[in-house]
């Protein structure tokens, strides 16, 4: 095959990928966190088999334990977040209250000059919002749709992640038979540097958004500051997204600690956690967990994120990192390929340059002189 064929080949196929992402993204959620689970899992499934373990069993047990693991986690914090999130809904008008009487001066001000106070409604729609909101939620989780995703995600994830767990090794060995020959050695080579950049930055990050978020909730509590476990929680979820998670968790924070707090010591307090969490995480956490070699710039996670969620919802959100890897590896790939080509190299001589009287450059075009001269 030529390389025109090829490349119409690989287009057709990408075409064909996107769209069936498209169309089956209502339920590909399952398949890919099955995908996700089995990815990430496979090295200690491989470590178990070391241990003379066959692969259905060191499967079975990996599994078992990340389940029952993720399930105590759940049981355990969800009935406290469940709390303090259903206490934030209702707070939520006494806060903006208490926001309008600190703000009264400026307030009053506005009032004079468009004749009326514009925020003298704000409580009453803060309630009537929290109301709505707590009926969508509600008829959100009881609709057939919301429930079907989410028992086809309790219960097929499970089984997906099982099977591709245990025939992991064996699909890769597939795959990696279906290369084309002349072109195997640098995907193979260029896959080694995918897998590296995914496990540098997915589970090196998803360690530290764990310990950002068990960091901010402890502190945050111990501070006193009201629902600082689902803040704190919150803020270390959404960090994979650089910056995001400190500003937008400090804004929050701090925010809720000058309508709680009469002292500013304690706003103080929750400002120096934010600060001290973005020390470490920067400092500490990120270097010795992510590394500085995975070659993901923040912007370009930033706009996979917010590209993938536009195109596909939460099913893009999930795919967003990995896409962006690839798309990563590749890019440097093609550009390396474009810096050695003749493409790069090959220039034409550059025509001669004079300083004349002036101090000014000119060109000089070469001309012959006469034989005689």
């Amino acid at each position: 095959m030529s390389a025109r064929g090829r490349l119409i080949f690989w287009l057709v196929f990408l075409g064909v990928l996107v769209f069936a992402l498209t169309t089956l993204r209502e339920v590909m959620l399952p398949f890919v966190a099955g995908l996700a689970i089995a990815y990430f899992l496979d090295p200690l499934v491989d470590r178990f088999e070391k241990f003379g373990l066959s692969r259905t069993l060191s499967t079975s047990i990996v599994l078992l334990l990340f389940f029952v693991a993720a399930i105590g986690v759940l049981l355990l914090i969800a009935p406290v977040l469940q709390s303090q999130i259903a206490k934030l809904v209702e707070a939520a008008p006494g806060y903006i209250e208490k926001l309008r009487q600190v703000l009264a001066p400026v307030l009053s001000e506005i009032a004079e000059i468009a004749g009326n106070d514009p925020f003298a409604d704000l409580p009453s729609i803060a309630g009537k919002l929290a109301r709505i909101v707590s009926d969508l939620l509600g008829r959100v989780v009881s609709g057939g749709i919301a429930i079907a995703n989410l028992l086809s995600l309790l219960f097929i994830t499970p089984v997906v992640a099982f099977y591709l767990l245990r025939d992991w090794d064996r699909m890769i060995a597939k795959i990696d038979g279906w290369l084309p020959k002349a072109q195997a050695a640098v995907i193979r080579l260029q896959a080694r540097e995918v897998d590296r950049t995914l496990a540098g930055f997915v589970r090196g990050q998803g360690t530290v958004c764990l310990c950002l978020g068990i960091f901010y909730a402890i502190t945050l509590s111990l501070a006193g500051l009201q629902f600082g476990l689902v803040i704190g929680v919150f803020s270390g979820l959404i960090s994979f997204i650089p910056f995001v998670g400190a500003l937008l968790g400090g804004a929050v924070s701090i925010g809720l600690a000058l309508l709680q707090f009469d002292d500013l010591t304690w706003v103080g307090v929750v400002f120096a956690i934010f600060v001290v969490g973005q020390i470490l995480e920067g400092n500490f956490l990120t270097p010795r967990l992510v590394g500085e070699a995975v070659g993901l710039h923040p912007v370009w996670i930033i706009f996979a994120l917010l590209a993938g969620g536009a195109l596909f919802g939460f099913l893009g959100v999930l795919v967003a990192v990995p896409a962006i890897a690839v798309i990563g590896v590749l890019a440097r790939f093609a550009l390396a390929q474009y810096l050695e080509s003749q493409l790069h190299l090959t220039s034409t001589q550059a025509p001669p340059v004079a300083v004349n009287a002036d101090g000014d450059q000119e060109i000089k075009s070469p001309v012959n002189k006469p034989a005689d001269e």
